[in-house]
């Protein structure tokens, strides 16, 4: 499975776990130097899994909290943990 956004491979591995209809990949599968942490909102610090969004940077363009994950996962998500979602312009697929 792969995660793109225009038309730049993001993340790209057979591991991934699927919740709630989002796809999450491992940490090692993932271009983690192409994101930013996106500033915290008063929602993201309600959630009980402790979620962090970042930003997707590409070419100097800026996908605004366009992946997450779980930095303390509650036993439900348990299996989501080190792990990264996408959303919103990025194609999994």
């Amino acid at each position: 499975m792969r995660a793109t956004l225009d038309g730049r491979e993001i993340a790209q591995s057979d591991d991934i776990v699927e919740v709630d209809g989002y796809r999450y990949f491992p940490r090692e599968a993932v271009r983690t130097d192409w994101l930013e942490k996106a500033a915290k909102t008063d929602g993201d610090k309600r959630c009980p899994h402790g979620v962090q969004f970042y930003d997707i940077v590409l070419d100097g363009r800026r996908h605004p909290r366009a992946a997450w994950r779980y930095e303390a996962p509650r036993p439900a998500m348990a299996q989501v943990a080190d792990r990264f979602g996408f959303w919103g312009d990025v194609i999994v697929a």
